[in-house]
């Protein structure tokens, strides 16, 4: 019978971002026989808090850091809550718990393992840190023992940034067919509370209320279609810093766009909110793997992306492709569903559901990274 493997997993907070949501189901299906778990929190807060006090036989523990500049400290507790769960390995999720996770784990003789979830980022849209930080954890990646990145693009960008090229490997998000599928009634429910009815063709964006996810862009688009198309309605999805919401919502006013766009804010029942939808739209500036774009596709919503990240290799033939900051190509794109019937856009949707089945599944990306877990601390033993 095999030993047990300790795996402590560090990460910020629980916040509803598309790279959380991944590690809840990580966390969901680890094979609990093989893996004592410990999820590492520098704030035990976020809309997803309760998700993942749900889940069985995983230990939560609040680090409670004090702030920003809060360094030594903390690396002396994160080194003490690592000896004291008698990890093997710990497992960075996003870039500053990535370089903690180094200093502390290094100091403690562990294994780490780098979690990559981004490709092509642009920090001129980000305050001075978000550099610095990325150069630390590039510098610092060699003293990984493994680095996971989510998208191939993703492992091309940070490999030409200096991250150490022979400790990474590409495991590809997973996506829950299960939960995310389609449903009527949901989408019933969800519509009417937006106010959307059944004459209108729904076009949605769902992110985060931040500029590499390119609401702008989305919001150009909309103006575009909102000329030509009467019977379309939008929808933003995502919540973010309110004077960013406050400036996409003045801008959104300014296209005119007051009576036919839905700002929904943040939800939690995701499932319902892609049923809701007839087009999904991705106007980001860069990606590794997105999550929403495999969870609409696995609704039967079929989708139009702009060209980051592996976004193309997700949609293959059953979506249409853009290049990024180009509000026209977007809107042309789009117009290509809108112009089709019902019946073909929900058969491209049922193909971006087998899609989703066959090359992206939750099942795949637990089995991936549990072999690299135990890899590693077979080299331990």
């Amino acid at each position: 019978m095999r030993r047990k493997i300790n795996l402590s997993i560090l990460t910020r907070s629980l916040g509803s971002g598309g790279a959380e949501r991944q590690l809840i189901e990580l966390l969901r299906q680890l094979d609990k026989q093989t893996f004592n778990v410990v999820v590492l929190l520098f704030y035990a807060k976020g809309d997803l808090i309760s998700d993942f006090r749900d889940i069985e036989n995983i230990d939560i523990v609040d680090l409670a850091k004090k702030s920003r500049w809060d360094f030594f400290g903390f690396v002396r507790e994160l080194v003490r809550q690592i000896n004291k769960n008698q990890s093997e390995i710990i497992y960075g999720y996003l870039d500053v718990p990535n370089i903690f996770a180094i200093l502390a784990g290094k100091t403690a003789r562990k294994k780490v393992v780098y979690g990559v979830r981004s490709s092509h980022v642009d920090f001129s849209r980000y305050d001075w840190t978000a550099g610095i930080v990325y150069r630390i954890e590039a510098f610092l990646s060699r003293f990984a023992d493994q680095i996971i990145v989510n998208s191939q693009t993703g492992l091309d960008y940070h490999r030409s940034r200096g991250f150490a090229p022979q400790k990474m490997r590409v495991i590809p998000n997973g996506i829950d067919a299960k939960r995310f599928r389609p449903n009527k009634i949901l989408r019933e429910q969800k519509r009417l509370a937006w106010g959307v009815s059944t004459q209108h063709i729904l076009i949605g964006l769902v992110a985060r209320l931040d500029p590499i996810k390119g609401h702008p862009i989305f919001l150009r688009m909309a103006a575009i279609l909102n000329n030509q198309f009467p019977q379309v309605r939008f929808v933003c999805v995502g919540d973010g810093a309110d004077d960013y919401w406050q400036e996409m919502r003045l801008m959104a006013n300014t296209l005119g766009l007051a009576s036919s766009l839905v700002w929904a804010g943040s939800c939690t029942e995701m499932p319902s909110v892609y049923c809701a939808l007839d087009i999904f739209v991705s106007a980001s500036f860069g990606e590794g793997f997105s999550n929403v774009i495999g969870e609409a596709m696995a609704c039967e919503i079929p989708c139009v992306v702009t060209n980051v990240g592996d976004s193309a290799h997700i949609v293959g033939n059953t979506g249409r492709v853009v290049a990024p900051n180009d509000p026209e190509s977007l809107a042309a794109a789009v117009s290509e569903f809108l112009e089709m019937s019902a019946e073909t856009r929900a058969a491209l949707g049922r193909q971006a559901r087998k899609r989703i089945q066959e090359k992206f599944s939750v099942e795949k990306m637990v089995a991936a990274t549990e072999k690299t877990f135990k890899e590693l601390a077979d080299e331990t033993a």
